[in-house]
């Protein structure tokens, strides 16, 4: 089924989105990758502030290129999503609500995901030019010492996703089929 939400999410929003789903996000979403998703454990487990709200909001697992002239960004495909699995649950117990990037997760992300009502989409690999015409606006908010790991706040306009696992643990890669 196709749908159109807005980021950042509401639990009403989650509950609707069900496993192969093709989901167009506007709004509101982060960017992190490995270096940030570390940098932020570690900040964690000094009892430290977050650089960003996670409530309801949304992270794209993404390392942009350089952007071209007269563009936002560069192209802006998906990094493998199980890079960060062992940094997930704590983030998704601390209310982030959503995640972008491509493959598997891990047993561990999917209890996290079913215990906090969350989900998870993918984004199309490979794709990443055609990806970065629904960014309007891109800005690095924290670790800009990172370079492309830095975590941006990005303004997209029918961002396409696919839900691979949704809040009732149902996992496309785990044979689910799209509707």
């Amino acid at each position: 089924m196709e749908k159109y939400i807005q980021a950042p999410l509401d639990a009403k929003t989650i509950s609707d989105l069900k496993v192969g789903d093709f989901v167009y996000i506007t709004g509101v979403i982060y960017t992190a990758r490995d270096a940030a998703h570390k940098r932020m454990a570690e900040t964690l487990m000094e009892d430290g502030a977050l650089p960003i709200e996670l409530k309801d909001n949304i992270i794209y697992y993404l390392g942009p290129s350089p952007a071209r002239e007269g563009r936002v960004i560069g192209s802006a495909g998906p990094t493998t999503s199980g890079r960060m699995d062992r940094y997930t649950p704590a983030l998704l117990d601390l209310g982030l609500k959503g995640m972008i990037g491509k493959g598997k997760r891990s047993g561990e992300v999917k209890d996290a995901v079913i215990r906090n009502g969350c989900v998870y989409f993918a984004a199309i690999g490979g794709a990443g030019a055609l990806l970065s015409r629904a960014i309007k606006k891109s800005e690095v908010v924290a670790y800009e010492d990172l370079g492309t790991e830095a975590i941006r706040r990005l303004e997209v306009e029918d961002f396409p996703v696919i839900v691979v696992m949704d809040a009732e643990g149902n996992d496309l890669y785990e044979g689910i089929s799209i509707r």
